[in-house]
């Protein structure tokens, strides 16, 4: 998700190969051929450069790291894990100083890293993607190939029979809830109820405003942790801070309120590859492609709740999913 930057420095990869030794060839046509054929036999084999595939610290970072992963070793192309990296501004340096070459990023962020949030394009998936996608290219020389049609944005949940009870579905049904005096505890982290792409600005669109004991701030602010105090109730807590793909939504019965007036940018997520690393292996854009395209929000969720809520590895549902879709044989 959108995150507070800050650049750190990664160091360049470079790639050398090792040199060998030869005897200096004859100056006729025999011996220009003779020591050809002594380089032949002693010059080490050029190696194919490794496809560097990254990912966020998170659990969706895995999951879309592991799939990047299986697909392109699937298919033969010459891959390292450089999996679970760091946070944005770590992973992102990286790709931009070439210590890695291809790892999974979210539309909406790019109009952060380029000061560019206050544009209202973010909020179309179709218009985000192209903005971000041309941004990127011209400056940085970076390809976005095809993305998830799904959105990781924030979003307020609560617990599905409880919103059913009130008639609650929408961003705009919460705020007459809370406007008439209802007893709202929403659980979130200090960045969402600080920043003003997240609580803020959902308060100003809907014309609602949270005070402070109808707030329950988390120190960590993991959306795990915050949907389950909404679930089970912990404190009066009955709605919460999350992502729109959390798998813990499905596990434990939340219900995403609609945001109908597409306050938050659209955070969809997709591969992001060095443009020399395509240029190499071009083929990645056709491996990739299929696999994001099928990755819509229930899909997500269901592959993230395999992980979170039922302690599957990254690994082995990456590998399932893209079996279960043909991608993968």
């Amino acid at each position: 998700m959108a995150e507070h930057f800050q650049a750190k420095g990664f160091p360049v990869r470079v790639k050398k190969m090792r040199s060998a030794k030869i005897t200096k060839p004859g100056t006729t046509r025999r011996g220009f051929l003779a020591g050809a054929a002594a380089f032949a036999l002693v010059s080490p084999v050029r190696a194919e450069i490794p496809i560097i595939v990254s990912s966020k610290l998170d659990i969706e970072g895995a999951l879309l790291g592991r799939m990047i992963l299986i697909a392109l070793s699937g298919a033969g192309l010459p891959v390292e894990n450089r999996l679970l990296l760091g946070p944005t501004a770590i992973v992102r340096q990286a790709l931009l100083s070439g210590a890695i070459d291809l790892y999974p990023e979210y539309t909406g962020n790019v109009a952060f890293f380029f000061n560019d949030d206050a544009n209202p394009i973010w909020r179309n998936a179709k218009e985000g993607y192209e903005r971000a996608a041309s941004l990127d290219l011209a400056r940085n020389h970076l390809v976005w190939l095809t993305p998830a049609p799904a959105d990781n944005n924030w979003v307020i949940a609560m617990p599905r029979a409880f919103a059913a009870s009130l008639h609650i579905a929408t961003l705009a049904d919460f705020a007459g809830w809370v406007n008439g005096g209802g007893p709202v505890r929403l659980a979130a982290s200090a960045e969402f109820v600080e920043s003003p792409a997240g609580l803020p600005a959902f308060e100003e669109a809907y014309g609602f405003k949270l005070n402070a004991m109808q707030l329950l701030v988390l120190s960590g602010g993991e959306t795990s942790a915050t949907c389950k105090a909404a679930a089970d109730g912990i404190s009066g807590v009955n709605a919460a801070m999350a992502y729109g793909t959390d798998g813990a939504l499905i596990a434990l019965d939340l219900i995403a309120l609609d945001d109908d007036k597409h306050v938050q940018p659209v955070y969809a997520p997709a591969p992001v590859v060095r443009e020399a690393t395509l240029a190499q292996y071009p083929q990645i854009a056709t491996l990739l492609s299929p696999v994001f395209a099928g990755l819509d929000l229930q899909t997500l969720r269901s592959l993230n709740a395999k992980i979170a809520v039922d302690g599957q590895e990254a690994e082995k549902v990456a590998e399932n999913y893209l079996v279960s879709q043909g991608l993968l044989k």
